[in-house]
């Protein structure tokens, strides 16, 4: 479906105003915190940072920060934009709808700020449609079969493995601290703008299913949610990477006696990280071309009258 140019506007401010709203906020966090390293430091979950000031952010406002300024750019050069701006105001009401019961006003305002600019957005890219007025105006391409399957394979593999992991950690926990875990209650501490981390795998889960399930039919929305799936990996695995790194191989950070290496969170990270980046290049290739409509079959020419009329 195309994309009305009113429509791809709207969705354009939309999503440029949607980066815009994590943006203030990281700067707020580089103001009180005085360096981008701690600040990155605090997003890859690294708790040893000094100072008291904490970071309000997390490494998820960041990804989203750049997914809507895609998006954006993505709307003012297509007309082919409709999946993108779905895809997008989708993935920030997933992840911003517990915000609504988080503790702080300026969490909670920029939660009902950031719904409403994913409503926004889901309703332009439905409202905003309109089928091709002719056979000759360019409709999306769907991607080609073998990257788009390798894609598929990929997160639906990323999908699987966060999923057993956090079944594993609920496993570990009770009862009420697993629900904690995914409603984000009092024994779960974080940012202000974080997002439950059981609620936070269940919506990488469902993102990443839902992309492989799209590459597999070679979908013409695949490109989209595949690289905002992809991308999310991608982002995910390197801060993991990073944290692991960090804890395990600077000289100074110094231990009464030092922790084992995760070997099965360093093989998932690697594993997100490497599946990310091949996600991403796999989808970010040109389609395949439709095929051409079969030649139409003449008419067959009427036979002769008979008897035959004189003059015939």
């Amino acid at each position: 479906m195309t994309v009305t140019r009113p429509a791809r506007l709207t969705g354009a401010a939309l999503a440029a105003v949607l980066a815009l709203v994590p943006f203030v906020w990281i700067l707020r966090d580089l103001a009180a915190l005085g360096s981008p390293e701690d600040l990155f430091r605090y997003w890859t979950g690294d708790r040893l940072v000094p100072g008291r000031a904490r970071s309000a952010t997390t490494l998820l406002d960041p990804l989203l920060c750049l997914a809507a300024a895609g998006t954006a750019l993505a709307a003012l050069r297509s007309r082919h934009a409709a999946a993108a701006l779905a895809a997008a105001g989708a993935v920030t009401l997933a992840v911003r709808l517990p915000g609504l019961w988080t503790h702080g006003t300026g969490p909670l305002v920029t939660a009902l700020a950031e719904l409403a600019l994913g409503a926004g957005l889901l309703a332009t890219a439905l409202a905003g449609r309109r089928p091709p007025t002719g056979p000759d105006e360019p409709v999306p391409t769907r991607p080609r079969r073998a990257p788009a399957a390798a894609a598929g394979v990929l997160l639906a593999v990323a999908a699987l493995v966060l999923l057993a992991g956090e079944i594993d950690r609920a496993a570990g926990l009770g009862p009420r601290l697993a629900v904690d875990r995914f409603t984000g209650g009092r024994s779960v501490l974080g940012a202000a703008l974080g997002v439950p981390p059981g609620w936070l795998a269940a919506v990488l889960v469902a993102l990443h299913l839902t992309a492989a399930v799209s590459a597999f039919a070679a979908a013409r929305h695949t490109r989209p949610l595949g690289l905002l799936a992809g991308g999310l990996l991608l982002g995910t695995g390197l801060a993991e990477l990073a944290r692991l790194a960090r804890l395990h191989l600077h000289d100074d950070v110094v231990y009464v006696q030092a922790p084992e290496l995760d070997v099965p969170g360093l093989a998932t990270a690697l594993y997100g990280a490497l599946a990310g980046a091949a996600a991403l290049a796999l989808l970010a290739g040109r389609g395949a071309p439709d095929a051409a409509p079969a030649p139409g079959i003449p008419a067959a020419t009427p036979s002769p009258p008979y008897p035959r009329p004189p003059g015939w």
